[in-house]
């Protein structure tokens, strides 16, 4: 068997290479970028390995031997997976490996907001030593925290924030979902009772900038907008306008539309943003899992035997 990793931004592929030594498989590490260079790179190989590059129906066609594909993470946007599942390929993720790291990461940016951490810090550094810049703050029992998507991240950011103390409620594009635990409500009403709101869902054709023009008039005045999930899912243009002219308050984003986050990005020149480099997911324990359940997933398929996490268990019928 041979397996592809078509692209990768960690640090070593220590735990991939050592599910693969263990299974006598050759694996092969590229940097890929476009659909050209997948298909070089990927020419022959009984599955891949994708974190950013593109999967796409003309990808697939290039590749006929293919028979599986693991995404390095929970989402699959770059990955077409009816083209995928059209051609009898199977589509893995790891929906869950991250779910701890990104809701604490979306609490420490929550916490950050609500209490002027950052903004306190760069006043500090500059020589002001006071509350000047961002009263007025509140204590966390008189505000609301509105989850957006209450899938496995979502939940554990809805428990996390109750256990603090915030009044919590949460919203779900999904018709289907149960809430997870959290009182569920219209997204007029979280976005208009919401102190914090906090965005956990995929990126798909419901949420592309969920969090437009529209949603940002109708936010709280004075809130605050955590995004922890994808970039798509907010309008940056429209996000830089809603802060410029102060309709909301602030806004803490580990994700982006354009990524990496461009110097020259209106975000960057709000003292009321805070931002961290699409680094939501990461703990030791968290990116060591991910690697290894990565592979595990196409290897599993390609032996036979039903994976851990399958997006399209009908290629396997």
């Amino acid at each position: 068997m041979r397996i592809v990793i078509t692209d990768c931004d960690h640090d070593a592929i220590a735990e991939e290479t050592a599910v693969a030594a263990a299974h006598g498989i050759a694996l092969k590490l590229f940097q890929c970028r476009t659909e050209d260079e997948v298909i070089a790179a990927a020419a022959g190989a009984d599955a891949i390995l994708v974190q950013y590059a593109p999967i796409t129906a003309r990808v697939l066609d290039a590749l006929p031997q293919l028979r599986a594909i693991g995404r390095y993470g929970v989402g699959v946007d770059t990955v077409d997976v009816a083209a995928a599942t059209a051609r009898g390929v199977a589509v893995c993720n790891v929906p869950d490996y991250g779910t701890e790291d990104v809701s604490d990461h979306a609490i420490a940016l929550a916490l950050s907001l609500v209490r002027g951490v950052t903004e306190l810090d760069r006043r500090t550094r500059a020589g002001t030593y006071a509350l000047s810049g961002v009263k007025p703050l509140h204590r966390i029992s008189a505000l609301t925290f509105g989850v957006v998507g209450v899938g496995r991240i979502g939940a554990a950011t809805a428990r996390k924030a109750a256990a603090l103390g915030f009044a919590v409620v949460g919203h779900d594009p999904r018709t289907e979902a149960s809430g997870g635990g959290v009182t569920l409500v219209g997204l007029d009403e979280l976005l208009a009772t919401a102190d914090v709101v906090s965005l956990h869902v995929p990126l798909d054709e419901r949420t592309r900038h969920l969090i437009d023009d529209d949603a940002l008039q109708r936010m709280k005045p004075g809130a605050m907008l955590v995004n922890t999930c994808r970039g798509g899912v907010v309008d940056t243009a429209a996000l830089v306008r809603a802060l410029g002219d102060g309709r909301i308050k602030s806004a803490a984003l580990d994700v982006f539309e354009e990524e990496p986050l461009p110097p020259t990005s209106a975000l960057l020149q709000l003292p009321s943003v805070v931002v961290t480099p699409h680094t939501a997911w990461y703990s030791e324990e968290s990116e060591a899992e991910l690697k290894r359940r990565t592979i595990e997933n196409v290897v599993e398929f390609c032996a036979g035997r039903a994976p851990r996490d399958l997006l399209n268990p009908e290629v396997s019928k």
